[in-house]
């Protein structure tokens, strides 16, 4: 797995942890972030909501090539569906 730069700010509740435990917990919490980040998840939690053409995309590849775009266009949204 490919570790990206990013920064995080990781708040424990124990005040006696390891280094290695502090290294293994935020280990985790990148599993789970690479997880979540992922087009294809991003694209199953979200849709578009174009209100120029009065339309709810929900679509994959039509999201992916809205998301994608370089340029953005009025008044269309991305929408969470959670």
């Amino acid at each position: 797995m490919n570790k990206s730069n990013r920064d995080l700010l990781v708040m424990f509740k124990q005040e006696l942890m390891t280094p290695q435990a502090m290294e293994h917990e935020v280990s985790l919490l990148h599993e789970m972030l690479f997880m979540v980040e992922r087009l294809d998840n991003f694209v199953k939690a979200h849709e578009i909501i174009d209100l120029n053409k009065y339309k709810i995309i929900s679509q994959s590849i039509a999201i992916k090539n809205i998301i994608r775009q370089q340029k953005d266009k009025p008044f269309v949204f991305l929408n969470n569906k959670n």
